[in-house]
């Protein structure tokens, strides 16, 4: 890049951000001050009316389709796989903390015969 070359800031931003889904962007918030008494309403209150109910809802749906573009899916092997490295897994736990509920209660329950309770 040379030194005559002079680079737009929102040219920029809008190339680095090209893969995020296109929408209006939010309505601007801003909080009401304390009043002198020091008891101010704290909520947001926004600004400026945004679009529509119905508006919202399609602008929604189109962000929602263009991410799910995006998404990598497993193919059906990989899930196979994973389901089962989970289930056996799920059963290897299940039997060890079937066995270390057993010992633990032969240990209290001898012990509690040994104490004479």
């Amino acid at each position: 890049m040379s030194d005559d070359e002079v680079i737009d800031p929102e040219t920029e931003a809008a190339e680095e951000t090209s893969d995020v889904p296109a929408g209006a962007p939010p309505a601007k918030v801003t909080t009401a001050r304390a009043s002198s008494d020091g008891h101010g309403d704290r909520r947001p209150k926004k600004t400026a009316a945004g679009p529509g109910l119905f508006a919202r809802i399609q602008q929604f749906l189109h962000d929602t389709r263009a991410e799910m573009r995006r998404v990598s899916w497993p193919n059906a092997n990989l899930v196979k796989n994973s389901t089962l490295i989970t289930l056996v897994a799920v059963v290897f736990f299940a039997l060890y903390l079937f066995a270390v509920d057993r010992v633990w209660a032969y240990l209290i329950d001898h012990l509690r015969g040994w104490l004479g309770g």
